[in-house]
């Protein structure tokens, strides 16, 4: 085989496939008949692929045909459009330029989907009675996705970030593709053999086709027997598979799982810090009481103590008063005097007394001695 010697350029090869095909009459305003799929508009332009069971291709529709459209075209919708292939030479890809677009209906795969989506909520998979609660305080997280792909990284940073003290398993499997179910499948079969407090399946974003294995009955009929809660992050906001119809949670992104997954750690450590400044001030607040009370008490004591030892004074002079009354020494002072005989005892009465015994009298300053000249008794 003869080889040319000309070096050429990938531009160059480009722009001679553009050449190629734009002038191939075979390919120009050709009826294409398909489904439609991940369908945005952006400054008026339609962007969006175009498939059957086997294959799709890119299509673009500008302004000034999409203006003159009698619907809007959506995901699912089975439409034909006139159109010419045209080649991208800056990625050396090429597209169907779309001139007009008609709707057939919606497409077989949408509408077998919804099919199998009814047929599932009707037996029960998706009721909102069997959905569990997420820890978010757990020792173990397991993630299903793809090992290389983004939503990993993703998941993986922002538990470490949130709430690095949990452990993570990750079961690795495609997530597109023919064998993607099969994988997920075991993958997920694996993750029931481990002690995980949560299971997160996903992946990132992507065409609805691209997420199709996520629309797996045998795989959403498993995930509905999971023996821990299952949050599904499966593309984005606009893309519902079943999987996510039969998780305990969905999330949007792989980081909208992880923090339906995760209590935040910095929020953890916050709210620690108010608990412990309240408790500080419960504390301080108490002690406060307990030295006013205390305070009050003491005042209170020291009041009583005394009013006490004040009526207690009185109480001792008044029996003080008492006592002095009683007191010899003051009784001889007011006249009275005692006698006694010549032993010492004081004489009550006159029995027993003899005219001239000798007696004594004792006064308040001193005695008098005398001798009985005469008894007489009471008459």
């Amino acid at each position: 085989m003869q080889v040319s010697q000309t070096v050429l350029t990938v531009s160059d090869i480009n722009r001679y496939v553009k050449k190629v095909l734009t002038n191939d009459e075979n390919l120009k305003y050709l009826y294409v008949k398909g489904e439609l799929s991940n369908v945005k508009v952006s400054k008026g332009h339609l962007y969006f692929y175009l498939k059957d069971e086997e294959s799709m291709i890119s299509g673009v529709m500008f302004s000034n045909y999409v203006s003159k459209l009698s619907f809007i075209p959506k995901d699912g919708d089975e439409v034909t459009v006139i159109a010419s292939i045209d080649v991208y030479p800056a990625r050396g890809t090429y597209n169907l330029m779309v001139y007009a677009m008609e709707s057939v209906g919606e497409g077989k795969l949408l509408i077998e989907l919804e099919k199998l989506k009814k047929k599932l909520a009707s037996e029960g998979l998706f009721d909102e009675s069997k959905k569990r609660d997420i820890n978010i305080y757990p020792k173990a997280i397991g993630v299903i996705t793809a090992l290389n792909g983004a939503a990993v990284k993703d998941i993986v940073k922002n538990i470490k970030r949130r709430y690095p003290i949990t452990d993570i398993y990750i079961f690795p499997s495609q997530v597109q593709g023919e064998n993607a179910p099969k994988e997920l499948l075991k993958a997920f079969l694996e993750a029931q053999k481990y002690d995980l407090d949560t299971l997160i399946i996903g992946r990132g974003g992507g065409a609805s086709e691209d997420l199709s294995a996520f629309n797996d009955e045998t795989l959403v009929r498993a995930i509905a027997t999971s023996k821990m809660p299952v949050i599904s992050a499966v593309g984005h906001e606009v893309d519902i598979t079943l999987v996510d119809f039969v998780a305990d949670k969905r999330a949007s992104t792989p980081t909208g799982a992880v923090e339906l997954a995760t209590a935040d750690i910095n929020e953890i450590k916050r709210k620690l810090a108010d608990a412990s400044m309240d408790m500080d001030d419960a504390l301080r607040k108490i002690i406060d009481d307990m030295e006013e009370n205390v305070a009050d008490a003491k005042e209170e004591l020291y009041s009583s103590m005394t009013n006490y030892l004040d009526d207690l004074k009185l109480h001792i002079e008044h029996q003080n008063d008492q006592l002095n009354a009683y007191n010899p020494e003051e009784v001889f002072k007011r006249g009275y005097s005692v006698a006694v005989d010549d032993k010492g005892n004081a004489i009550k009465n006159v029995k027993g007394m003899k005219k001239g015994a000798k007696i004594r009298t004792i006064l308040s300053d001193g005695e008098l001695t005398s001798i009985i000249e005469e008894v007489k008794g009471a008459k």
